[in-house]
């Protein structure tokens, strides 16, 4: 009977948000990186279905009613885009030529870091395409011929690491410029950074959400050429 409540697909969705609630309350409480409100939430959710038995397929039938909100939650995301456009066309230039370094930048290092560390091909191709949102980063990887899993798995953990140190690694290097960081989190740390960045100020939020455009297109155009030439 217990179990069969814990079971209900309401009741899980109704879990999931009160955690990452509840994570936003403690951050906002201790200040605490480690707080942060998705990483809270996904503790939170893990340990429950370990406790309790509840099968991650049972979550899951649930988690599609969230997955279904995501979509226009990311149209959304245009939204303080639009309202910063006149900023944005003033600065279009350094901004295209920031992603295109930020691109280059990010698929170069990953692939000659794992490249070092005797990583597999296999492996390799996986990672070159990190720093996009999962959707596009698994498109990429099945052109290249990499394991979507394994890339999926990864920009999750990227964006996490982002989520909980971007803007505090950001401080330790004196990046002050609002425009600068809404990129920089946008670009490099997908839509978890774009998410963290909107809890900041609209101009950070906007500015993120720009680079995770771009940063998609970028790694989706250049992520096989440069593959090619590299490996």
């Amino acid at each position: 009977m217990i179990k069969d409540y814990f079971s209900n697909e309401f009741f899980l969705i109704a879990l999931t948000f009160g955690s990452y609630f509840v994570g936003k309350l403690l951050r906002r409480r201790t200040g605490w990186v480690v707080m942060n409100p998705i990483l809270v939430a996904i503790v939170v959710v893990i340990g429950f279905l370990e406790v309790t038995g509840v099968s991650y397929e049972t979550y899951n039938a649930g988690g599609h009613m969230i997955e279904f909100w995501l979509r226009p939650a990311v149209v959304a995301l245009g939204v303080p885009l639009y309202m910063q456009l006149e900023k944005i066309k003033k600065d279009l230039v350094p901004i295209m030529l920031s992603e295109l370094a930020g691109c280059v930048v990010g698929i170069i290092s990953v692939v000659y870091v794992a490249q070092k560390m005797g990583a597999s091909k296999e492996v390799i191709l996986s990672l070159a395409s990190k720093s996009v949102t999962t959707p596009i980063a698994m498109e990429v990887t099945k052109a290249v011929g990499g394991i979507p899993s394994l890339t999926a798995a990864v920009v999750v953990s990227v964006g996490l690491l982002c989520a909980v140190c971007g803007y505090k690694t950001m401080g330790f290097a004196r990046v002050r410029s609002a425009k600068a960081q809404g990129l920089s989190m946008g670009t490099g740390w997908l839509a978890l950074g774009t998410a963290t960045s909107m809890d900041v100020s609209n101009i950070h939020g906007a500015y993120a959400s720009l680079g995770l455009t771009i940063n998609g297109i970028f790694t989706s155009l250049f992520t096989p050429s440069i593959i090619a030439i590299i490996c």
